[in-house]
């Protein structure tokens, strides 16, 4: 284990380990059932004429699912950047600044790689 990771132990990074990789699997598993539902949605009602309200449900349907894409997007990225720090034995330490990351703060979401404060700062 790296200096930089002192404070969390073995155990906890590899309980993290186990716990990013289901995450992954379970986000990539549900984009794959969100196309296939669209796939199906497409060809169960292409050639039909659609009256106005279905294609605005349509439309908000693909706008939440668009959203729902970005969101599950970003975090796939986060969960793949906290393997490679695991990888790196920087597990637990900020992106931003290298101040260590709250333990609390990875138990509650284990692909964290920044700081409370500094995503809340990025997201401003």
């Amino acid at each position: 284990m790296s200096d930089h990771n002192k404070g969390l132990t073995r155990e906890f990074i590899e309980q993290q380990h186990r716990r990013l990789l289901a995450l992954r699997t379970q986000l990539l598993g549900g984009e794959q059932r969100s196309l296939a539902k669209e796939r199906a949605l497409q060809e169960e009602h292409g050639g039909e004429a659609a009256e106005f309200e279905e294609k605005a449900q349509d439309s908000a349907r693909r706008e939440v699912n668009q959203a729902l894409h970005d969101v599950d997007k970003r975090r796939l990225a986060n969960i793949e950047r906290a393997l490679k720090k695991i990888e790196q034995g920087s597990y637990g330490m900020s992106d931003l600044s290298g101040k260590p990351i709250p333990h609390a703060r990875l138990e509650a979401s284990p692909e964290a790689v920044l700081t409370v404060q500094e995503e809340t700062a990025l997201e401003k």
